[in-house]
């Protein structure tokens, strides 16, 4: 598991007071960069080899202003050429937000989807989490 601790700001919030709903997904993608890194360990985008395939959120409670959150990011399935990133956000000791990002290891300069390698896969299995 990798955990990323966030203080919300002042604009992270909407006219109700609480964390807008559009905030969590960005702070989702902020938190996945340690798992960019076993693709790409200087996060150099001309070397990049993922892309987004399709993400996912359920909101489970309030976030609010003032208060630290921590996101935990996990991976829960692991396949050929793609694996899937469960996330979730937490203050004050509860689960407000889970999430999940399809990525896919892919060559750009062909089009194509490539193969997740050995190490690739040793290294996400580290972090594994089954969802529930």
């Amino acid at each position: 598991m990798y955990s990323l601790n966030l203080t919300p700001a002042f604009y992270d919030t909407d006219g109700l007071g609480h964390i807008n709903n559009t905030r969590v997904p960005q702070w989702f993608e902020a938190a996945r960069n340690e798992l960019f890194r076993i693709f790409t360990p200087d996060l150099d985008l001309k070397k990049w080899q993922l892309i987004m395939a399709r993400i996912e959120v359920d909101y489970l409670g309030e976030l609010f202003y003032g208060r630290d959150v921590e996101v935990r990011t996990f991976v829960c399935k692991i396949g050929n050429s793609s694996f899937t990133v469960l996330q979730e956000a937490w203050q004050d000791d509860k689960l407000a937000a889970r999430g999940k990002a399809f990525m896919v290891r892919y060559d750009f300069a062909n089009g194509r989807a490539l193969s997740l390698t050995d190490e690739q896969k040793a290294m996400l299995d580290v972090h594994f989490k089954a969802a529930d």
